[in-house]
């Protein structure tokens, strides 16, 4: 009993040495060095710990802090077993929760903004009995930046040794600070002494919020006139780091003339009279000092209308850049060609005896080679200076046009006519003994005559009286139409007689008249023919004579003689007279 005494003391003792080792025993707290969120996101602050005794959370006290400063932090939050409190009065009173496990504290922080929240955030863990531990999280915040913007100088810049602004750049409201890179034909510019320089500067904003502009300053050459531009702006986002590009632009670059040219823009090819003539000079230079002159007419362009031969010859252009010290000239020669009246002989009207041979020429001056081509109504007759007829008749007589064309330029042509009449003996154009058939009593007929001088007409009959005489008649040329209206009682022979000077020509038409009254009577008599054809053969058809009877019983032999058939003829009675029945009896219209 006194051993078991002795001992109780010492087994106390070592259950408060093991109590008190287990009391020295760290809390360890693993925390994320950083968390990156997006401006106006929730983040979430995880705070891990673990314990070697820990079993619960019954005796653990949480508190979160965020740090001002390397000396100044306050609480936010805190919690232990009997309550949680979200502190009052900071930033975060309205926009943390948190949500404790077995082994981590989470710490949400909703609508993530600049100026209050890209602080360090503490998590303080103490469980009683085990010790404490403590982790902390630096929460930074993003923001994608504004489209970037370039703009280059509005004034064309000058070539020169000088290092002068050429356009600027900038982007607005990114967090962090975003950086940008100027390019020009995709080549990166940094800067080079006396060659390229860049000009940054950053604005923060109330905000928190960066805009960064840049301007680039290089020394321009001639070369710079076709390059592009633009810029390059670089950010970073949670976890990543983005690009955004401008559009590309041009810079206006002035420069000297080293060349100068002048041409003719229009006509394209060659020129004729009458065209209008437009020049055009220019140089290889961009400089807004340069002038130009053409003729003594300043400007780049000078126009010439319906310019003539004798506008041909050497045209001057000068162009000068007094600001640089230059002075050019070139010049162009002008070759206006041309075309003169078409000259026919013989000229205007001509007349040539029919039968005859008849020769015309045609031409007219050109400075080029030119083709020329007879026409009559539009059709082509001859080609060549030279239009030759054998033997004229009323067919080649009319108007021949002659067209003189230059082929090496189109619509470069000119024409004159000439009207050649052919005088001879009248041409009736009608057959001869014309015959007609009618059944008017009044007939137009038509002569028509091919005569020049324009012939005498004479409409007669063969009986030897005139109907007509008469020279005047329409018609173009030597073309004519005569005309008359004959009355017609019977058959008439009608003449057409038509002579001049040269001699005389004559037409016969003969006319057959056909009356109505004669073949209504005609139509009658054949009618009446047709009806006593028609008796004479049903009488024979009844007497067997025709129609093959002969071998046939005849019933009506078979009758009393007083059963005979009788046909009379009775001029008072006509119903009375077509058929009598037996005995002299008449039949009804059924027996018949």
């Amino acid at each position: 009993m006194a051993v078991r005494d002795a001992a109780s003391p010492l087994l106390l003792g070592l259950l408060c040495l093991l109590h008190t080792w287990g009391a020295r025993a760290a809390v360890e707290v693993n925390m994320e060095d950083k968390v990156e969120v997006l401006l106006g996101d929730p983040a979430q602050i995880t705070c891990m710990f673990k314990s070697d005794d820990f079993g619960g959370s019954g005796g653990m006290t949480i508190e979160w802090h965020y740090v001002k400063s390397s000396t100044d932090s306050q609480r936010i939050y805190s919690q232990d077993s009997l309550q949680s409190t979200v502190e009052k009065n900071t930033p975060y009173s309205d926009r943390i929760t948190v949500n404790t496990t077995a082994r981590e504290v989470v710490l949400t922080i909703r609508d993530v903004q600049l100026k209050d929240d890209e602080v360090a955030f503490n998590c303080f863990v103490k469980i009683i009995g085990e010790g404490s531990g403590e982790g902390g999280t630096k929460l930074k915040v993003f923001k994608t930046p504004e489209d970037p913007t370039i703009q280059g100088v509005e004034q064309g810049i000058s070539v020169s040794d000088e290092v002068t602004k050429v356009a600027s750049c900038e982007v607005k409201n990114g967090h962090p600070k975003p950086k940008i890179t100027w390019y020009r034909d995709k080549m990166p510019l940094h800067n080079i002494p006396d060659v390229v320089k860049l000009d940054h500067s950053v604005t923060t904003q109330s905000s928190g919020l960066y805009s960064v502009n840049s301007d680039l300053n290089m020394k321009v050459e001639k070369k710079d006139k076709d390059a592009v531009f633009y810029c390059e702006v670089t950010f970073l986002v949670p976890g990543a780091e983005k690009m955004l590009e401008t559009k590309r632009i041009n810079i206006t670059v002035f420069y000297p003339p080293t060349t100068v040219n002048l041409w003719v823009e229009s006509p394209k090819g060659k020129i004729k009279e009458g065209d209008t003539v437009e020049f055009l000079c220019a140089s290889d230079g961009n400089s807004e000092s340069q002038f130009f002159i053409i003729e003594n007419n300043e400007g780049p362009s000078l126009k010439m209308e319906n310019v003539t031969r004798h506008n041909s010859g050497v045209f001057h252009c000068t162009v000068e850049d007094y600001e640089n010290y230059v002075r050019l000239s070139t010049n162009t020669t002008v070759l206006v060609n041309y075309l003169d009246e078409v000259v026919i002989k013989p000229t205007g009207s001509v007349s040539v005896d029919w039968k005859k041979e008849f020769s015309a020429t045609c031409n007219a001056l050109s400075s080029l080679s030119t083709t020329t081509t007879w026409f009559k109504n539009g059709k082509e007759v001859e080609k060549g200076h030279h239009l030759n007829i054998k033997a004229v008749t009323y067919d080649t007589a009319g108007t021949y046009v002659c067209v003189v064309t230059v082929p090496e330029i189109q619509a470069m042509q000119a024409n004159a006519s000439l009207q050649l009449t052919v005088q001879g003996p009248p041409e009736i154009i009608e057959k001869q003994l014309n015959e007609k058939e009618t059944n008017e009593r009044e007939l137009e007929l038509t002569c028509h005559v091919r005569s020049y001088p324009t012939p005498n007409i004479i409409w007669g009959t063969t009986n030897g009286k005139i109907i007509s005489s008469s020279n005047h008649m329409t018609g173009v040329g030597a073309k004519s139409v005569a005309k008359v209206q004959v009355n017609i009682t019977s058959n008439t022979t009608v003449f057409c007689n038509a002579s001049n000077e040269f001699g005389k020509d004559s037409v016969t038409y003969v006319i057959r008249f056909r009356s109505y009254g004669v073949v209504i009577a005609v139509i009658i008599i054949c009618i009446l023919l047709l009806a006593i054809l028609g008796s004479v053969l049903y009488f024979l058809y009844k007497k067997g004579k025709i129609c093959n009877r002969s071998g046939k019983k005849d019933f009506t032999k078979e009758k009393s003689s007083k059963d005979k058939i009788v046909v009379e003829m009775k001029s008072d009675n006509t119903e009375e007279a077509i058929l009598l029945g037996i005995n002299g009896e008449k039949q009804l219209p059924n027996d018949q």
